[in-house]
């Protein structure tokens, strides 16, 4: 009988340790050194770029830890305001381990009155303590730039707009916006990333239940902490159709405060981070994160005088590699991105170039 090698022997028993061998993590030295690790090297056939997309999953899923089943989904109308274009409804929704989430739901007034579905939009705030109001409303004392939700329900999108555990009417008692300490005392082996994304697929199972809502006509947009979390969703919940990041792409390969993912006073996103750090080393690229959404339409935008993300130079190289995947794949008309001169902001021609970009994907019932 012919005796198996020991790498067989495990690849039988022991898969997940074949897997942990395979995928090594990235020293950070090197990448900045050297550039993003490339999607496509050593890829010559579509298969092959299956089986690394698989093995990249599992290893950010790994990483995320547990993304828990979530319940049915329940919600109620706390308050209701109509105005000349939509109607605005103050929602709450459930989530996982008796949890809820304070959301805005904007639909338009001509929704109801069609009989076919509208397309909807999960609009995703940036890191501003106000959070759901920020972006479905005109909050005066907001950045104008930022009512990317307000604005999407003018052209036809049912707008889910939810508060993100830390920020709006879900700052822990006693704490400061974006404070995210209460959450890893309660959960000290898991990380807070993990849990917004149990609770924006909640919010994406709320909008494919409305009956005025056609479940396979749902996007995700975000600026900032709300641009990360679009491509982050997109990454796990295949029902996304559509994304648009802006400003919310931080590559580690340049970046000057790769810290920034890791333990904080205020918002920590990934505690464990802070073990590959101190080793050299990051677990994945941010090019690998985005490519698990791929074929899905991408609209990105980059700023070069951004002071949150400066290492522009390095986002552009990210997304030249992943625009390289989708047209290898034969989608290159599925990925756009845009690289212009203005600050860590969501300025006015860009808003229209990612509205269009929508519009072209989701096709909005006029």
């Amino acid at each position: 009988m012919k005796k198996l090698s020991l790498s067989v022997v495990i690849l039988l028993f022991f898969p997940t340790l074949l897997f942990a061998q395979l995928q090594r993590p990235y020293k950070l030295s090197e990448l900045n050194q050297n550039g993003i690790p490339r999607l496509l090297d050593g890829i010559t056939t579509v298969q092959q770029w299956g089986e690394k997309k698989e093995e990249i999953r599992r290893s950010w899923l790994a990483f995320l830890g547990a993304l828990p089943d979530r319940p049915a989904v329940q919600y109620k109308i706390e308050a209701e305001t109509t105005l000349k274009d939509h109607i605005r409804q103050k929602i709450v929704f459930n989530t996982i381990y008796d949890d809820s989430v304070t959301a805005f739901l904007l639909i338009p007034q001509s929704v109801k009155s069609k009989k076919t579905k509208a397309p909807a939009i999960l609009a995703l705030q940036p890191t501003n303590e106000q959070g759901k109001t920020s972006v479905a409303t005109p909050f005066k004392e907001n950045n104008v730039n930022r009512y990317y939700g307000y604005e999407l329900v003018s052209r036809g999108y049912v707008v889910l707009a939810p508060d993100d555990l830390t920020s709006g009417e879900r700052v822990y008692p006693g704490q400061k916006a974006f404070y995210s300490a209460p959450f890893y005392k309660k959960y000290p082996h898991w990380n807070i990333i993990a849990k917004t994304l149990v609770d924006h697929m909640q919010g994406v199972d709320l909008l494919s239940g409305l009956g005025y809502v056609d479940a396979d006509r749902i996007g995700a947009i975000g600026v900032s902490f709300g641009g990360y979390n679009s491509f982050f969703l997109s990454s796990v919940d295949s029902r996304i159709k559509a994304v648009v990041p802006i400003c919310g792409l931080s590559p580690f390969t340049g970046d000057a405060n790769p810290q920034r993912w890791g333990i904080r006073d205020w918002y920590t996103h990934f505690p464990k981070m802070n073990d590959y750090l101190s080793k050299d080393e990051v677990p994945f690229e941010m090019n690998e994160i985005i490519a698990l959404s791929a074929p899905t339409p991408m609209f990105f935008y980059v700023a070069q005088n951004d002071h949150i993300f400066p290492h522009w130079q390095r986002i552009a190289e990210t997304l030249n590699d992943v625009y390289s995947l989708y047209d290898w794949l034969g989608y290159s008309n599925r990925f756009q991105y845009s690289i212009g001169p203005g600050d860590h902001d969501f300025p006015v021609e860009i808003r229209k170039w990612a509205y269009d970009f929508l519009d072209q994907n989701l096709k909005p019932v006029k």
